[in-house]
Formats: structure tokens, C-alpha cells, sequence
């Protein structure tokens, strides 16, 4: 896990979904694998909002292999619930992660 909390932001402007971290836009991780090349969603299940999970995941943990392996559960759990607008901290990723 990072040292320190983060912030994470999202909603909705003229230009689609946004999404930051501490301010600035959050990498999507196409590097890692690319289940939506259009980028981020959320409020239901699929694959913009894997996207989403993903990349919150990756930036959260450091680590894209366990990351990707956490996927499918936290967009279920935790991406598919978020409001059109919304922040979650570090902590609330941890907490929401299988101990």
C-alpha cells in the first residue's frame, strides 16, 4: 500500500467521465489491459467501470498483477455503488479489499 492518503475523485463534465487522483487525472492502465479503450465509467457493471476498478487498484496497491486479480470483485463491490459523483480515500479502497 501507498504511504499516505490519497484522494480520488469522480464525475461527470462536457468532456465525459473524470476521474483524479490528489488533483490529477488517474492513468486508465491500458498498459496493464484494456477492457474499455473509451476509459472510465461506473454506477453499473462492465467494462468501463472494470477500467475504473483497475486503475484505482493499481494506483492504490503499486502492484498491477495483484491489481488485475482484484478486479472483477472491487468494480462489483465497490465501483458499481458509486454515486455520479464521488471520492473515495485510500483508506476506504483498503478497507474495501479481501483481507
Amino acid at each position: 500500500m501507498t504511504t499516505g492518503t490519497k484522494i480520488y475523485e469522480g464525475g461527470r463534465g462536457l468532456g465525459g467521465a473524470q476521474v483524479t487522483v490528489d488533483g490529477q487525472p488517474l492513468d486508465p492502465r491500458f498498459d496493464v489491459r484494456t477492457f474499455s479503450p473509451m476509459g472510465f465509467e461506473w454506477t453499473y457493471e462492465g467494462d468501463a467501470p472494470r477500467q475504473l476498478a483497475l486503475a484505482l487498484l493499481c494506483d492504490h496497491l503499486g502492484d498491477p498483477a495483484r491489481a488485475l486479480a482484484l478486479t472483477e470483485d472491487f468494480m462489483r463491490r465497490v465501483v458499481a455503488e458509486l454515486d455520479n459523483a464521488w471520492m473515495l480515500t485510500s483508506e476506504e479502497i483498503e478497507a474495501a479489499l479481501p483481507r
